[in-house]
């Protein structure tokens, strides 16, 4: 159904209303505002109020729309660049194994999740996907190569499973479907990380000393906005993301040429220019962490880039249709169960080895939602832990493949 609204500039407006709404609202002191951001995070309101606004408001919606391609291409990147340059390099890398642990853990989540899910659907609801069991396993291991890595992954089983395009298409909508609902639960499970922490007994304290860090370093370097730092500050952001931009242009056509090569070896993620664009211009954030460039922290970089991130945030969920899950309901039970299996082993995990929630929660992003909505949850605890999103990001995206691979063959057992 088309949207009552597709002017772009029109819905962007409305995005930012909703954004500054939420925001505004979140600030109040009165109890009623308190207690209701108590127990529904204000990140959560920017995800889900603009899905709401698509289906089943039908006021706007993501079909046509290029804010989604915008905010991931430009403001994504900027924000990662801003992120970065006050990056505390040496506190990430005190955060220890457990954050490693917790990626893998998801992975392999995601992997055993795939056959275990596809047979309790066939035993328990036989009949309920109208495709047969080669068609089922091959659809389905497009979602393993988008859930373990990302667009990249998930085109290149397309190709080697020989996925047929109505059964792609499908494959697609319970992909981003149900992946965007998990992503909803972890902004909710980010608001409520203390206490989840507790229940699994875990030691935060080096995230906390992290935070406390980035915290004081800002407050060391502040300093009232002007107008030439404000722009200096861009500058740096979005020649970086040109930078990163031009250098995906040369790289991605280079790698092109070697395709034989790379999807032999499972390393199709190299062909990708996005692939390219976000670990370009989060290594520009970094290196500019080591020079004077991080003291643009002063003038707000991390605030313009959490703000970059929020409009991100209300693009995705501008592009959720739930009204297409009781359109493919077989397909959904399918996703639900693989979604199910991910999570309580991620959870057991966590709880055997005390791993705080907030590595649950990007380990699980870093495979699930890759680069762009992996920095997104990591904000939600902090704005300074959005570069240990992106680092599991591009982790994710070079083992994709590999993960993909696995997961489809076990699939290909059970269905057949």
């Amino acid at each position: 159904m088309e949207p009552f609204i597709t002017n772009d500039a029109v819905v962007l407006g409305i995005l930012l209303i909703i954004l500054a709404s939420i925001f505004y609202t979140s600030s109040l002191s009165s109890s009623f505002w308190k207690t209701f951001y108590k127990y529904i995070p204000a990140l959560l309101l920017c995800y889900f109020i603009p899905a709401l606004f698509h289906w089943p408001l039908g006021i706007i919606s993501g079909e046509g729309s290029q804010l989604y391609f915008v905010a991931s291409r430009y403001l994504l990147p900027a924000s990662l660049v801003l992120l970065c340059l006050s990056i505390d390099f040496k506190g990430i890398l005190r955060l220890g194994p457990k954050a490693l642990i917790m990626f893998f853990a998801a992975t392999i989540g995601v992997i055993i999740g795939g056959p275990v899910a596809l047979w309790v659907t066939i035993v328990l609801f036989p009949g309920l996907i109208p495709l047969t069991p080669d068609e089922l396993w091959r659809g389905l291991s497009t979602v393993a190569g988008s859930w373990i890595g990302g667009g990249a992954n998930q085109a290149a089983m397309k190709e080697i499973f020989e996925v047929k395009d109505n059964i792609f298409g499908s494959m697609i909508v319970v992909d981003v479907i149900v992946a965007n609902i998990w992503m909803g639960f972890l902004l909710y499970g980010a608001g409520k990380h203390q206490a989840i922490d507790k229940w699994l007994k875990a030691d935060a304290r080096s995230i906390d000393t992290l935070i406390q860090k980035a915290e004081a370093f800002r407050q060391k370097v502040r300093e009232y906005p002007t107008l030439p730092k404000t722009f200096g500050m861009l500058a740096v952001a979005f020649g970086a993301v040109g930078m990163a931009h031009l250098g995906s242009d040369w790289i991605t056509p280079g790698m092109k040429n070697h395709s034989e090569f790379l999807i032999k070896y499972g390393l199709t993620s190299l062909m990708s220019p996005f692939f390219w664009l976000i670990v370009l211009a989060t290594t520009l954030g970094v290196a500019g962490s080591f020079t004077r460039l991080r003291n643009y922290e002063g003038v707000g970089a991390s605030l313009w880039g959490s703000v970059f991130i929020y409009i991100l945030v209300a693009t995705i969920g501008m592009k959720m249709n739930l009204g297409e899950v009781f359109e493919n309901m077989g397909l959904f039970v399918i996703g639900l169960v693989w979604m199910l299996i991910h999570v309580v082993i991620l959870l057991g995990v966590a709880y055997w080895i005390k791993a705080p929630f907030f590595f649950v929660a990007v380990g699980s992003q870093a495979n699930i939602g890759g680069a762009a909505s992996a920095p997104i949850v990591a904000t939600a605890f902090h704005p300074s832990l959005a570069p240990v999103g992106v680092l599991m990001a591009v982790l994710g995206y070079a083992l994709g493949t590999y993960g993909a691979l696995i997961c489809a063959y076990l699939m290909q057992s059970v269905a057949m």
